[in-house]
């Protein structure tokens, strides 16, 4: 995990009293899983020896991981601690430290540690996207292609199971065709989904390598799934990939986003300017982005053309497609109001007639 540069650290030192061996060992869990969640959850670095524990970090970041051990601790005299408990409760007090130090993020490397190499995201969008899925967790990377959206959602996926702070990986994409028809493709519905999900294979083989991709995906760790096998599970401990969200439909987004259990991390990106859906279907990113506005523990990151890190035309050509779109919208309102306009003098000059045929009998 990045850390905040040196002239935002503060290192503080906690002690646990009393000193009880089997409650300590109750708060730190198995391998230390409850450690390792504040410590991703708040940011911040956590070591201990015995009962004495040293947090580093941001100061009100590090005070706020104090109070939640403590809170913590104090729970281990009646009752055993789980994961589950852990996550629920810096959901409700961990959440808003994170939140007051949005401001301060900016000034850190973020680096994301996979296998075979270390990814550092270009920009200030790219950081603060990933900054936020290490954050919260739901993430939504909304923008066009080549801003890196689903490079860094695999990355850190990548990195998440590195570090096992999660058990599996899912790659999941809705069945829906972008002008070709996946019933003249071979096999059944996972194969012939599969090519359409081969960025994801790309960023994997380049991430972790050819054969330990293929071992993962045999145990099953890394699941590549079509949306529709979705439906009826319930996924904790998981790191959940959803792409090409925009091609999903209002259900199919209510249904995905409520399968998310503890211990996971999901991520949506999408592109709402490239919908793929039948006429007359609506988007569930679209709507979903209306719907979650504002809502606390959800991050959402907006990508623009100035993000593409592909070949520089790319750029020109999302941002000609955006000009080009822009002035057809423009167009179609001055229609719109010019037809709306003209309705409403034949509907005065209708009532005109009216009232002097009344007149005039």
């Amino acid at each position: 995990m990045s850390q905040p540069s040196s002239q935002a650290n503060r290192i503080i030192t906690l002690t646990l009293e009393p000193n009880d061996p089997r409650r300590l060992a109750n708060l730190c869990g198995q391998r230390d899983e409850n450690l390792k969640l504040v410590e991703s959850r708040l940011g911040i670095t956590l070591r201990n020896r015995g009962n004495i524990f040293q947090l580093a970090g941001p100061m009100h970041r590090v005070k706020a991981a104090a109070n939640i051990l403590e809170h913590l601790y104090r729970e281990t005299e009646a009752s055993d601690l789980t994961p589950d408990t852990v996550h629920l409760f810096l959901q409700e007090s961990g959440q808003q430290a994170l939140e007051e130090d949005e401001g301060d993020s900016g000034d850190s490397e973020v680096l994301i540690r996979t296998p075979r190499t270390l990814i550092k995201p270009r920009g200030l969008n790219q950081q603060g996207y990933v900054q936020s899925i290490r954050s919260h967790d739901i993430n939504f990377g909304i923008g066009p292609a080549g801003t890196g959206k689903t490079y860094l959602a695999v990355a850190a996926a990548v990195e998440a199971l590195n570090q096992q702070e999660v058990r599996r990986i899912l790659l999941v994409r809705p069945a829906v065709e972008a002008g070709e028809k996946l019933g003249f493709l071979p096999g059944d519905l996972a194969q012939k989904i599969d090519p359409y999900l081969r960025p994801l294979y790309d960023a994997l083989y380049e991430m972790i390598g050819f054969e330990q991709v293929a071992k993962l995906i045999e145990r099953q760790v890394i699941e590549i799934a079509p949306l529709a096998y979705m439906r009826g599970r319930t996924l904790n401990n998981a790191f959940i990939i959803l792409d090409e969200s925009q091609n999903t439909t209002r259900e199919q987004m209510k249904m995905f986003l409520t399968r998310i259990g503890f211990g996971s991390t999901a991520i949506i990106t999408g592109d709402v300017t490239q919908v793929d859906l039948p006429r007359g279907q609506s988007s569930g990113l679209i709507q979903v982005l209306e719907v979650l506005k504002g809502t606390p523990g959800i991050g959402v990151t907006h990508f623009a053309a100035k993000d593409v890190v592909r070949h520089p035309l790319v750029q020109r050509i999302i941002e000609a497609y955006d000009s080009f779109e822009a002035d057809q919208e423009a167009a179609e309102r001055a229609r719109k109001e010019a037809r709306e306009q003209e309705r409403e003098t034949l509907r005065q000059e209708r009532r005109a007639r009216i009232d002097r045929e009344q007149g005039e009998s």
